[in-house]
């Protein structure tokens, strides 16, 4: 535990921002093996829970930390300490540590928040609990809203013989388009914030292409359970779990999810001009409160919370001890990309920037969408979306004015495509396993993609003509 938690903090150190690196890298001049090692952790990342999940489970912080060093060291070599340093505490301090900090609180309380009970199986009932579960979504992250609905829904629909398409659908509408909405929704969406995107700009950007997409998929969920209700005909299975009234435990992490939207929007209006200056990076005092908050809300969630409750959702702190380890290794991983990226033309990624350039030089907000899409499908839309965020630009204030449609672009591919296998959000595998145990006959990996492919591309193909062609 102690190496594991040593192993956590030094990733922490290492991260670095696009833009930090971007003042003392000229990708101009990096090749494309600059880019291997990004693109080995996110294969890592893509590949281990499926096809070594014993191993990856036990070492996925040195995948991790192996990929970074592959960057770190040459990155000291050629570039020296005087530009790596600032560089690495650039982010730590102002990237990293608010991102994952988000992450734990948000994280902590939703797994306090536990919903007893069991309602009675109906086509409504499903319906219904999956729109909650997209609105809840956008207020406490798809992860969280994953957490605390899931096993609802798996008791209301454990007397069925077919039930394999709710899940199917709730890792649709609730693990991913859901969250859309607010930076809390996705973790892209934060990132999108911290690198200077107001925080209601994907609530009036985005509003009328979730409602499109979000609508649809559960219009076509609303078809399919009825037909599959009708089947069934009027001789369910046995219900191991039978009605009983909902109750509502934790309330209290409701307050303290408030307390840190209070705190984000706080850090973006308000701003006193205290600076802290630490190793060549300026650490603002709004920010460093939001930080601090996040951590008193972790700590009171905690407190406040019973443990059988959290029992009761099968919460744990692995999965964000492993969120953490790895992002520290993307963002590791990711500065040479983001060199390569700014250069634009003149980089080793020129074909890439054609690609989503039009002929007049505008640029092509179908190929943001779906580039942006089908990388997120397979390997973690957080890094996904930064990538295509630097190659707009990077600019946030282009970015929410005049380039609004292709930021809009890159946010719901990156959102809503991670819904497209079991790898493309973290929520997704975590609702396979708990179905799973369950007794839910889950399809495969490519048994899901037919879901996937049979059911979202057409609608992404709408959207795409509908808001980006």
């Amino acid at each position: 535990m102690k190496l594991r938690v040593i192993a956590a903090a030094t990733a922490a150190c290492l991260v670095a921002t696009p833009a930090a690196a971007a003042e003392a890298i000229d990708g101009a001049k990096l090749s494309l093996l600059w880019a291997l090692p990004f693109a080995g952790i996110l294969l890592s990342i893509a590949t281990g829970p499926v096809l070594y999940p014993h191993v990856w489970e036990h070492h996925y912080g040195k995948f991790a930390a192996f990929w970074a060093a592959l960057v770190v060291v040459p990155l000291f070599v050629m570039f020296g300490a005087g530009a790596a340093v600032p560089t690495l505490a650039h982010t730590a301090l102002l990237e990293y540590i608010p991102f994952i900090l988000l992450l734990l609180a948000l994280f902590t309380t939703a797994g306090g928040i536990y919903l007893e009970g069991n309602l009675h199986d109906s086509i409504f009932t499903n319906t219904v609990l999956l729109g909650v579960g997209m609105v809840l979504a956008s207020i406490v992250g798809t992860t969280g809203a994953s957490m605390i609905l899931i096993r609802p829904l798996l008791r209301c629909n454990d007397d069925r013989r077919y039930n394999v398409h709710v899940v199917i659908f709730f890792i649709f509408l609730v693990s991913n388009i859901g969250g859309s909405l607010t930076p809390l929704g996705d973790p892209p969406l934060f990132i999108g914030f911290l690198k200077g995107v107001d925080f209601f700009w994907t609530t009036q950007h985005l509003f009328i292409e979730t409602l499109t997409v979000g609508g649809l998929v559960l219009g076509i969920f609303m078809l399919l359970d009825i037909a599959l209700h009708r089947r069934e005909g009027k001789s369910p299975k046995a219900d191991p779990t039978p009605d009983s009234p909902l109750y509502l435990h934790g309330k209290i992490n409701f307050v303290l999810i408030a307390i840190i939207i209070g705190a984000i929007l706080l850090s973006a209006s308000w701003k006193p001009g205290i600076v802290f200056h630490i190793a060549g990076t300026d650490l603002e005092l709004q920010n460093l409160l939001r930080d601090i908050t996040f951590i008193l809300v972790t700590v009171a969630s905690v407190l406040l919370t019973s443990r059988s409750h959290r029992k009761a959702n099968g919460f744990s702190w692995g999965p964000i001890q492993e969120v953490a380890l790895l992002f520290a290794g993307i963002f590791v991983c990711i500065v040479p990309v983001m060199a390569m990226l700014q250069a634009g033309t003149q980089g080793a990624f020129a074909p890439l920037v054609k690609l989503v350039t039009q002929a007049d030089g505008s640029a092509n907000n179908l190929a943001y969408f779906w580039l942006t899409g089908g990388l997120s499908s397979f390997l973690d839309n957080a890094p996904t979306y930064l990538v295509f965020f630097e190659l707009a630009g990077g600019d946030p204030k282009t970015l929410m004015t005049s380039g609004a449609a292709t930021l809009a672009a890159i946010s719901t591919g990156a959102v809503f495509m991670g819904a497209n296998s079991y790898i493309g959000n973290a929520p997704n595998f975590m609702v396979y396993a708990i179905a799973r145990s369950a007794g839910v006959a889950m399809p495969s990996f490519f048994g899901y993609m037919l879901w996937s492919c049979g059911i979202l591309l057409p609608v992404f193909l709408l959207a795409g003509w509908l808001f980006f062609g």
